[in-house]
Parts: structure tokens; C-alpha cells; sequence
């Protein structure tokens, strides 16, 4: 029953560091990925990760990502879909056109130095997300871009890493055409997906959400709004996507029914009395301090390459549509987060011997320091826009 133990360690130091950070008006989620890696093996080896961290973990990024699609306004990311596909898609390019540069200079062969572009493309908008909610930006132009914009991402990324691991790894060179019909299989699959996610916004939301409020048992509408958050995320990893799109796309079908602010309420208690705080611990336990000091100036150069990357990338997506530098400046910021997204890419290209155990620690510090590094820009892009509002 250690596993006991851990969550209510967990519990009371995300909560303590939560609050210790709201007094000194920095967000609640540094407070909580600090605690991760002091905890953690970085630091004190209290808590390591292990499957019960992991699961409660991803159960919290869905939940957390539902409660976005939730508060996301429909008409409003309609509205900006184009500035959201502009931004993904600066967003993925200049990271890889320059950190592959960089990669290239580190004497990384081309597929290593390709891979390590791809991976920094990647973004992880769960943390910004949290402080979109905080300082009530998230139904913002700026938020919704980003939520759009994050979901684009996610599939370029994945869609990339499938293409990269077909055409370069180890496995593929063995299996040839199976993997490349593996590909174009998961790209159907993935087609198909956005099919079923159609009929979730027309049909089936509407009609299970109905069902639940004929129901006489307790919390039913709750219940089943969590089966399709769940259900929608198995969905979306079934078909070799991120879960959060699953569980983000749920979110936004559900907040189309009338129940949405019941659903609203009762969700958000749920994922932070438990699941939330678990993930973002748990990226502070990802941290490590093995190597760092080997690969210092790589971790110095890449985690400013990363971070400016996706700023100006991202943030020049949003000017091309015509935004004004504030609003670009909020956008960039909250897309640089590579969290758990680019972790699972880098998991993914190290057994696919596209990304060298040499430098994959320090990847893994860079990826954990940009999403350490990226609450405080977009908090900081935010309070400049209202300085600028109010004067």
C-alpha cells in the first residue's frame, strides 16, 4: 500500500506549494513541477515515477485538457482557425529548420539532427492552459489560438514522427514496405478518427448527455461526460494521436449540450483534488541532474534555441494574420511548453535509435526546463498586455 503514501505526500506538497505561490503571484503549477523535482530523483529520491505516478499522470492531462475543451468558446475557435493552423505551422517550422542547424553542430548525423527539429516542434499546452485558466485568458482570442493551434501541432508532430520512424529507424530498414503500410494504415485510422470526433459533436454527445439526465442514479450526467472525456482519449491513442486531442475535442462536443455548466462545476473538483496535481508533479520527476554538467553548453544553446523557436515561430504565425505584437507575444509564449508531448517523442526516437543515449539526458533537461520556463514568459506576455490596455 506504499503507492498510499506517495499520493498523499503528493497531495499535501502540490497544495502547500500551490498556495506558497499564489501569495507571491507566480503561478500554482511552478510551485507544483518544483515539488516534482525536489521530490523526485533529482533532489531528495523520495518519489520516483512508477506505473500508479504514470497512469493517475495521464488521466490528469486528459481531465485537464477536457476542462479546456470545456471552456473553450466554439465560435470563437472557429473564428481564429486560421490564425491557429498559421501559428502550427510557423510553430513547427522554424524549430526544425533551426535546431536542426544546431543538432548538425553537435555532430549529430542528419536523421539524429532531423529528429531532434522534430522533437522541439512538439508542444505541450497543459501547463500554459493552467495559466490561461489562472489569470482568465483561456476563452480569449489568444487562448483559443493557442488551443487550436496546440491540437494542429500535435498532429503535425505525430504525423512527422510516424514519417521519420518509417523512414529512418532501425525497424524500418528491417521491415521496409510493412512499416510504410503501417503508415498510410495509421493515417486512414487517423481520418477516420476526426470522422467519429463529427459525429461526437452532432450525435453523440447530445444523445448520451440526454440519457444521462434521464438517469436516477447520482452524478449521472458527470459520469458520462467522464466516459466520453476517456473514452474519446482510448480513441485517439487507438489511432496513434495524443490523447488530450481525444480528450480536448470531448470537452469542447460537451460544452454544445445544455448541461455543459453542471458538467463544468462537478469535473473540476475531480481532476484537482487528484489526478492534476499528480501530473505536474510528475514532470518534475522527470528531472535529473546526471550528465548536466558534461553537456552544459548543449543544454545552455538548445534550451535558448527552444525557447525562442516556438516563441518567434509561433508568434510570427500570429502576426502573418494580422495580430498585433501583444497578442503574438501571449501566443508565442504559451506555445513554448514541450512538456509530455515531446518527452514521449523523445522516448519514442531513443528506442528507435534516432536520438543518441549521449545527449539524451540533456534533452530531457531541456525539454523539462522550457516547461519550467514557459508559465513565467506567458504570465509575463499577459500582464504586459494589460499594462498596455490600461494605458
Amino acid at each position: 500500500m506504499a503507492y498510499l503514501g506517495t499520493l498523499s505526500l503528493i497531495l499535501i506538497t502540490t497544495a502547500l506549494a500551490g498556495q506558497l505561490c499564489r501569495r507571491f503571484g507566480i503561478p500554482a503549477v511552478i510551485g507544483q513541477l518544483l515539488v516534482g523535482i525536489i521530490l523526485g530523483p533529482a533532489v531528495l529520491g523520495l518519489i520516483k515515477t512508477n506505473d500508479f505516478v504514470e497512469i493517475f499522470a495521464e488521466i490528469g492531462v486528459i481531465i485537464l485538457m477536457f476542462m479546456a475543451g470545456l471552456e473553450s468558446d466554439l465560435g470563437l475557435l472557429k473564428k481564429y482557425v486560421k490564425p491557429a493552423t498559421s501559428v502550427a505551422v510557423m510553430g513547427v517550422i522554424v524549430p526544425v529548420i533551426l535546431v536542426y542547424g544546431f543538432g548538425r553542430l553537435f555532430d549529430f548525423n542528419n536523421e539524429e539532427a532531423i529528429f531532434l527539429g522534430v522533437t522541439f516542434a512538439a508542444t505541450s499546452v497543459s501547463i500554459s492552459v493552467e495559466v490561461l485558466k489562472e489569470l482568465h485568458k483561456l476563452d480569449s482570442k489568444e487562448g483559443t489560438t493557442i488551443l487550436g493551434a496546440a491540437v494542429i501541432d500535435d498532429i503535425l508532430a505525430v504525423l512527422i514522427l510516424g514519417a521519420l520512424v518509417s523512414v529512418f529507424s532501425d525497424v524500418a530498414q528491417a521491415e521496409g514496405g510493412h512499416v510504410q503500410t503501417n503508415l498510410w494504415a495509421g493515417l486512414i485510422y487517423q481520418v477516420l478518427f476526426f470522422g467519429v470526433i463529427y459525429l461526437l459533436f452532432k450525435w453523440i454527445a447530445p444523445l448520451l448527455i440526454k440519457l444521462a439526465e434521464k438517469m436516477t442514479i447520482p452524478s449521472a450526467v458527470i459520469l458520462v461526460s467522464l466516459v466520453i472525456c476517456l473514452g474519446m482519449a482510448y480513441l485517439a491513442e487507438m489511432v496513434g494521436l495524443s490523447g488530450i486531442v481525444g480528450s480536448f475535442f470531448a470537452g469542447v462536443a460537451v460544452a454544445q449540450t445544455p448541461a455543459k455548466n453542471e458538467i463544468d462545476e462537478n469535473i473540476e473538483p475531480i481532476g484537482y483534488a487528484v489526478f492534476i496535481p499528480v501530473f505536474f508533479i510528475s514532470i518534475g520527476l522527470n528531472m535529473t541532474f546526471k550528465g548536466f554538467f558534461d553537456d552544459l553548453v548543449f543544454i545552455i544553446g538548445l534550451t535558448i534555441l527552444a525557447l525562442l523557436t516556438k516563441w518567434v515561430g509561433c508568434g510570427l504565425g500570429a502576426k502573418l494574420l494580422g495580430m498585433d505584437f501583444s497578442s503574438g507575444n501571449i501566443i508565442g509564449s504559451g506555445m513554448v511548453s514541450r512538456g509530455e508531448m515531446a518527452l514521449i517523442i523523445a522516448q519514442v526516437g531513443y528506442e528507435a535509435h534516432l536520438l543518441s543515449s549521449k545527449y539524451y539526458s540533456g534533452v530531457i533537461i531541456v525539454i523539462i526546463l522550457t516547461t519550467v520556463i514557459a508559465p513565467f514568459m506567458l504570465k509575463g506576455a499577459i500582464n504586459r498586455q494589460r499594462k498596455l490596455g490600461a494605458n
